[in-house]
């Protein structure tokens, strides 16, 4: 990927997303990498961390129009990654979840064809499709205002799309860290409800989805990853293989807002959705037609056996770094 004499700003940047985009953009000829984010101590961790020239740090909030101006000024690409993400904080505080979802997500858009940039990508999520959480809700109504704007963002010569995914695997927050923290506690392991199916994505495979959608996304198109999936119970047998344990499980209920399957694809969706191989692209103003099938699900997609679970959580650094 040639970035030469490219700024690339990522909105929430110091999350989990942020940090696996970084390692991946570092590795390019890139010109600059801005970091936008509310809390100053992860900043000053990533600038430490990777002791690149080439970052650079802007404190602020995106429910602060005014925040934005400086960190988009000048800059060539957009990555929106900034969000209120925990279901269960979302249920408990929905209004705070509207001020960053929505508005925060709005007043990124707008600064971003007020400053001229050429591309803007959207981070959306599963919880988007079929709304049941304040979360999913808040992020569903994002990807209407994308999908609005990307109109005018046509017009100015601007690329405004979106990308969703499922569960990305080791991310903060994230239910492989939370086993980890009991494992080593020798606490059991909390399972909402075993049959529940996640995706499962490695954090490096949402940077590739992004990145994809960044290189081949037209005005409003959502793009999503097509992921294989395992059930929580599997998930939880294999983390206690891993690290050799016998802490057993606990089943604690299904929490707040959750869902016991993902969907990335809701079925209207499906009949105008373009098969990429590894992607689906969901062109804006695609013609229905092209039916591929029923909702795209964690429950019909290709389900990971015990083996193919192991090596892919195996393969996590988050997980090689736990166990040394």
């Amino acid at each position: 990927m040639n970035l030469q004499n490219c700024t690339i700003l990522i909105t929430g940047g110091t999350g989990s997303f942020g940090n696996a985009m970084v390692k991946r953009l570092l590795k390019t000829n890139i010109e600059c990498i801005r970091i936008f984010s509310r809390d100053e101590l992860k900043q000053d961790d990533m600038r430490k961390r990777y002791n690149d020239d080439r970052l650079r740090f802007f404190i602020g909030d995106v429910r602060n129009p005014d925040s934005l101006k400086a960190a988009m000024w000048m800059s060539n690409f957009v990555f929106s990654a900034a969000a209120l993400k925990q279901v269960p904080s979302c249920e408990y505080f929905p209004m705070e979840a509207v001020q960053t979802n929505i508005l925060g997500s709005n007043n990124v858009m707008n600064a971003a064809l007020e400053s001229g940039v050429s591309h803007v990508v959207m981070l959306s999520t599963d919880k988007a499709v079929y709304p049941v959480n304040a979360m999913g809700m808040t992020k569903a109504l994002m990807e209407k205002t994308m999908l609005a704007k990307s109109v005018e963002a046509m017009q100015r010569g601007v690329v405004l799309c979106g990308t969703r995914y499922g569960n990305v695997m080791s991310s903060r927050g994230s239910v492989i860290p939370l086993f980890v923290e009991q494992i080593k506690a020798g606490k059991p392991l909390t399972i909402t409800n075993p049959y529940m199916t996640r995706f499962m994505m490695p954090l490096e495979t949402a940077v590739d989805l992004v990145l994809y959608a960044f290189a081949h996304g037209a005005p409003g198109d959502i793009f999503v990853q097509q992921a294989p999936a395992a059930t929580i119970g599997e998930l939880a047998d294999v983390m206690l293989e891993i690290f050799k344990s016998t802490v057993g499980t606990e089943i604690i209920g299904i929490r707040p807002g959750e869902k016991m399957h993902e969907t990335l694809l809701n079925r209207e969706e499906m009949t105008k959705a373009v098969d990429k191989d590894d992607y689906f692209r969901v062109p804006a103003w695609g013609t229905p037609g092209n039916w591929l099938g029923s909702d795209y699900t964690s429950e019909n997609t290709h389900r990971l056996t015990h083996q193919e679970l192991y090596d892919m959580v195996m393969s996590l650094d988050y997980i090689k770094e736990a166990l040394k």
